[in-house]
């Protein structure tokens, strides 16, 4: 059975995190997707494959997922990307971090690299940078955003799902961009991306790489592949990639010129 802890965050808040293998100096950080949690297939997968590679691994639930604290529709990316911060500052300031995002974890992981330079590799599984923009703002048509402005929100449905994007985190995504700047790190960047992703084009995930001109960088389309790429076959694919970082980790050389 899996135990959870829960972190203090401020006055009467609570984050839920996994943590496991506090003696090792690489740890795995998995960052979940919007209206997820950890009682998922790819958290479960990746602590026994950390526990199986003999490095840490830590994965946490933002405010209003799971069973951390608050209501799905207060939260913004700023919140939930301090949530991300303020364990890892708690936990593995002084660790090696690989960092694996899954759809909306892969911004809030992109928006870590200004905080820390204990970044050693980053994995976006179905990655979504600024996708409230990209892909809900910007797709609307006038009407239905003027329906936004006065309802203050977005109902925000799909075959699996249907949840209200609210237009406070609309706005709160725009002071959180990560695809307007280069960055100069040089660690591995692996992109691993659904073929048949309904959710997220890959085209989004794909910018990503544009971000990083000195980083050795890989897009990986998964053969019919959904946006979760929770296969047992996908997590292999994602283990190799962890693997490849690890290895670059032990070759510093790698890094320079």
């Amino acid at each position: 059975m899996t135990k959870f802890k829960f972190i203090k965050f401020k006055t009467n808040k609570k984050i839920r995190v996994l943590f496991k293998n506090s003696q090792s100096n690489i740890f795995l950080v998995f960052l979940h997707g919007l209206k997820s949690d950890l009682n998922g297939k790819k958290p479960e997968y990746l602590l026994r494959y950390c526990k199986k590679i003999k490095i840490g691994f830590m994965a946490l639930e933002y405010s209003g997922h799971g069973k951390s604290y608050g209501k799905f529709e207060k939260g913004t990316i700023t919140s939930w990307s301090n949530d991300v911060k303020f364990i890892i500052e708690k936990k593995l300031k002084k660790k090696k971090i690989i960092i694996v995002g899954s759809s909306l974890g892969a911004w809030l992981g992109l928006i870590q690299l200004k905080y820390f330079e204990n970044i050693i590799g980053f994995i976006g599984i179905g990655a979504a940078p600024e996708f409230l923009d990209r892909l809900i703002w910007k797709k609307l048509n006038k009407k239905n955003k003027n329906l936004v402005l006065r309802n203050k929100y977005y109902n925000l449905e799909n075959d699996d799902y249907s949840y209200k994007i609210t237009l406070k985190i609309i706005k709160d995504g725009r002071k959180n961009k990560v695809l307007n700047k280069k960055n100069k790190s040089k660690f591995p960047i692996y992109l691993l991306h659904g073929e048949k992703d309904k959710v997220v084009p890959q085209s989004l995930s794909r910018k990503i790489l544009k971000v990083f001109p000195n980083s050795k960088k890989k897009f990986i389309k998964i053969k019919n592949g959904d946006h979760s790429l929770s296969r047992v076959r996908d997590l292999k694919i994602l283990s190799n990639y962890i693997n490849k970082i690890i290895d670059y980790s032990a070759k510093p050389s790698l890094y320079d010129g």
